[in-house]
């Protein structure tokens, strides 16, 4: 049976609401949330998926344009890498800024403090990881580039985005170009392509690819690639996202090495490591005054351990669920020669209660889903003297604030523009025990 076609609406818009969207009253009540409008604007908008008291859709048309507007730098991608390339960037600090106060007006809480989104204004070039997709180009008969279209399973070519470190733009283009040259490669038989660099421009890439026969490079064609290490890796099709199933092939040096105030750290190309480190170490720094230093810290969902390693003092335990990030943890731990004073667990943070204990700092910086709530329940009963909570999610750390408002109360806060261009906010909060 042949898709309905969803019909192209006319619809003024009233704001920006959390995840980025702006939200409008259709005609018949319905609200709809749609990418690439702005407050204030009246816009056509494709409907992409509509239900009985709300829709969802794409701007095709600005009828009336925001005196915020600015052309997108990627014109044609910016909707799947960075949708608030449409607005000026003092706009998007505004709004960034709103929405973690709204996010806890809807907990009826009022932070102590007017919210400041720190920046350190770089607003693209600043990310040191992307993962593309792949395309077959029908009319051209070629291999592209590609990201997923917002909203749709549909990809669209492109040559790299501009948030991206240019080195890492560069040598996907090589990659591309090698595979193009490569008559039996099609799009049907890769899945992604990861490239990362480090301070330092060194770059490390891994091919993703669905069939496990897949043809090894040369040594010659990945030299040419420009890239520091390589690896080749089959991943399960019918995986959607690009896992590890085997190692196909590895080149030169895969792993990057970087420092966060100072400290070294070795990672992964897949691995968890901060997207934008100059900010990241803003807001560590910012964290670092809060750390009593005469107490342990308890780091939990600690990640790699930049956090703990950074600015936990003398004493730290670490406590992370996925074993990869452990394995690199505890490398970095050795490295560092200090194994006599920090403790590296792999545990799901709900599951190392015990480690949460009276005379300690605790640091979070948990998922977007925020604190399991065995977490919230331990803090509570057991009531350390300060809470350091970081988190890429204002609304679901908000709702843990509005919990431990029991017996915590907010000492300081600040957010943190770590995805320029995005709606993605980080927000810190110090939470101190009332007395």
């Amino acid at each position: 049976m042949k898709k309905k076609t969803l019909p192209i609406v006319d619809v003024k818009l009233d704001s920006i609401v959390g995840g980025g969207r702006a939200i409008g009253t259709l005609n018949n009540g319905c609200k709809i949330f749609v990418w690439g409008g702005l407050p204030g604007e009246t816009v056509n908008a494709q409907i992409t998926k509509k239900k009985s008291k709300m829709a969802e859709g794409v701007v095709t048309e600005v009828l009336e344009s925001s005196p915020d507007r600015i052309t997108p730098r990627d014109e044609i991608g910016y909707l799947s890498t960075s949708p608030w390339q449409i607005m000026n960037f003092e706009a998007e600090q505004n709004y960034k800024a709103a929405l973690i106060e709204e996010a806890y007006e809807l907990h009826d809480i009022v932070l102590p403090d007017k919210i400041e989104v720190y920046s350190d204004n770089q607003q693209y070039e600043y990310r040191n990881k992307i993962e593309f997709s792949w395309y077959w180009n029908k009319e051209s008969e070629q291999l592209d580039l590609a990201f997923f279209r917002r909203g749709t399973h549909g990809k669209i070519p492109v040559d790299g985005t501009s948030l991206a470190n240019p080195v890492i733009n560069k040598t996907a283009l090589a990659m591309r170009d090698l595979l193009r040259n490569k008559p039996d490669v099609r799009a049907y038989n890769l899945k992604t392509l990861l490239v990362r660099c480090d301070k330092n421009s060194h770059v490390a890439m891994q091919l993703y690819v669905s069939d496990p026969d897949f043809g090894l490079l040369s040594d010659n064609d990945i030299k040419q690639l420009g890239v520091s290490g390589f690896e080749l890796i089959f991943s399960n099709p019918k995986s959607p996202a690009s896992v590890i199933t085997k190692r196909l092939q590895s080149w030169g040096t895969t792993n990057l090495t970087d420092t966060i105030l100072d400290i070294p750290f070795t990672y992964a190309v897949e691995g968890f490591f901060q997207i934008n480190i100059p900010v990241y170490e803003q807001a560590l720094s910012d964290m670092k005054q809060w750390v009593i230093d005469n107490k342990p810290t308890v780091d939990l969902y600690s990640g790699v351990g930049t956090i703990g390693l950074t600015i936990g003092g003398p004493s730290v335990t670490l406590v992370e669920i996925n074993e990869p990030a452990v394995i690199e943890m505890k490398r970095n731990i050795s490295v560092l020669d200090r194994e006599k004073a920090v403790k590296a667990i792999l545990a799901p943070s709900e599951k190392a209660l015990d480690y949460i204990v009276k005379d300690s700092t605790i640091i979070v910086d948990p998922p977007r889903a925020g604190l399991h709530e065995d977490v919230i329940s331990k803090l509570l009963e057991v009531t350390p003297d300060r809470i350091i909570y970081l988190s890429c999610n204002p609304v679901t750390q908000a709702r843990d604030v509005a919990r431990l408002a029991e017996k915590y109360g907010v000492r300081y806060h600040r957010g943190y523009n770590f995805f320029p261009r995005t709606p993605h906010i980080e927000h810190l909060v110090i939470l101190d025990l009332k007395k």
